[in-house]
């Protein structure tokens, strides 16, 4: 087997890695509410909302693994009415979190013959959540294979008796062919520090007079000009042909054939309507005071490895990228964090965000922005050049804590609804 491409840039946080393969493995391999070939099918229509032909091909080899029905790769319309009626609550917490109410519960929880339990919907909303954040740590860090002909994506799947990345590390750590690997990753990325500051200036010179005066009232147009800018293109929907359990080729696959309303994505929070959902308080309703207990009941272990996870990212080290930024580890990271969640309306009263949008320099909102909401709109080309005055390692730590905000945004409305259906 090979070691896969999320394997080895999350390889640069080995312990990080350890918990989030834990997390992987547990959704997807252990004993658990839903069928094994389902949640393949359910991680694939994830996948599918962000244009992430990495994860939708991987999905696909270990949906037919799984035993899956090769009909349902046809798309959503041969796939049974149970299954397709996730397709709400997949494109709401993709895009739009806070749109989530108890009445898309209410709507899965009573339909008749098709109706979910509780713990199924608890263990597929994980998953989506899941699957959502990973895709943008796939953009973020340039996990998308090169080109092939034609303009398309050549993936190259992995041949029936190769490990999946879920199962790339065993036991408690990683190998040492991957630490080598990105020790030396972690040394390329420096940029000469007059060159550094020649950029900012220039980049503080084009902005002025032009910076949020509220850190969620961003110009939406501004931001993906700048993204524009890179070179940063959406890509192609096409996927290369999968290979099924004998490692053939099958037909070519349209990834729009898993989604329906194609159209519908993020929409900056503070341009909702007013009749929309109010802002999300972490003090009514947290991950630790209310959705670790909820997920944990309904759907055993999987909490006290989320949290595992969770308390595994704050603990990265981050000083150096810190100083860069003129503050305490503690203060950049939690920064990062609070910036995720105020994007999709989760506030913090102890949160000073005046300070937050004077923390994070614009062309790291702008970043971090596009990763977080529209992770399409980025490749590899983006990860490399993009912020150079980073080390790989502290890239890839970046892109963790989008990873892990974003997963614990969804999660929060979702449990949410689920709690409010529940009483």
């Amino acid at each position: 087997g090979r070691l896969e491409a999320v394997t080895q840039q999350m390889g640069c946080h080995p312990q990080y890695l350890d918990s989030f393969l834990k997390v992987q493995h547990h959704l997807l391999h252990m004993d658990g509410p839903l069928p094994f070939d389902c949640r393949h099918y359910i991680a694939i229509m994830a996948a599918a909302r962000h244009q992430c032909r990495y994860l939708v091909n991987l999905h696909v080899l270990q949906f037919l693994r799984a035993g899956g029905d090769p009909q349902w790769l046809r798309g959503l319309d041969f796939i049974p009415p149970k299954l397709r009626n996730l397709n709400e609550i997949n494109k709401i917490l993709a895009h739009r979190p806070w749109l989530i109410t108890k009445e898309h519960i209410e709507k899965l929880l009573k339909i008749s013959e098709w109706s979910w339990s509780l713990a199924e919907l608890v263990h597929a909303v994980v998953l989506l959540a899941h699957c959502h954040a990973l895709a943008s740590f796939v953009f973020g860090c340039g996990c998308e294979q090169d080109e092939g002909p034609a303009g398309r994506v050549s993936l190259k799947p992995l041949s029936p008796g190769s490990q999946c990345f879920c199962e790339a590390v065993v036991g408690n750590g990683c190998s040492q062919e991957l630490l080598r690997v990105n020790r030396k990753r972690s040394l390329d990325s420096c940029m000469e520090l007059d060159s550094l500051r020649e950029r900012m200036q220039r980049i503080h010179m084009e902005t002025e007079g032009r910076e949020e005066t509220r850190l969620l009232q961003q110009d939406r147009e501004e931001g993906e000009g700048q993204v524009a800018e890179m070179g940063v293109q959406a890509g192609s929907l096409w996927l290369s042909p999968p290979a099924d359990t004998d490692g053939e080729v099958t037909s070519a696959t349209n990834l729009a054939c898993y989604m329906q309303d194609p159209d519908f994505g993020y929409q900056d929070f503070a341009r909702r309507d007013e009749d929309q959902t109010q802002v999300f308080r972490v003090q009514d309703y947290s991950w630790e005071d209310h959705g670790f207990s909820l997920v944990n009941r309904l759907y055993s272990d999987i909490g006290h490895l989320l949290d595992e996870k969770f308390r595994m990212v704050d603990g990265l080290q981050s000083s150096a990228m810190a100083r860069r930024q003129g503050c305490e580890p503690s203060v950049f990271k939690r920064g990062v964090w609070n910036y995720i969640h105020c994007m999709f309306g989760i506030r913090y009263d102890d949160c000073d965000y005046a300070e937050v949008n004077q923390l994070l320099e614009r062309m790291l909102k702008v970043y971090i922005k596009t990763v977080t909401c529209y992770p399409e709109k980025t490749n590899s080309e983006m990860f490399d050049r993009f912020w150079k005055q980073f080390k790989h390692s502290e890239k890839v730590h970046v892109n963790l804590l989008i990873l892990e905000a974003r997963m614990q945004a969804e999660l929060l409305y979702a449990l949410q609804a689920i709690t409010q259906y529940m009483v």
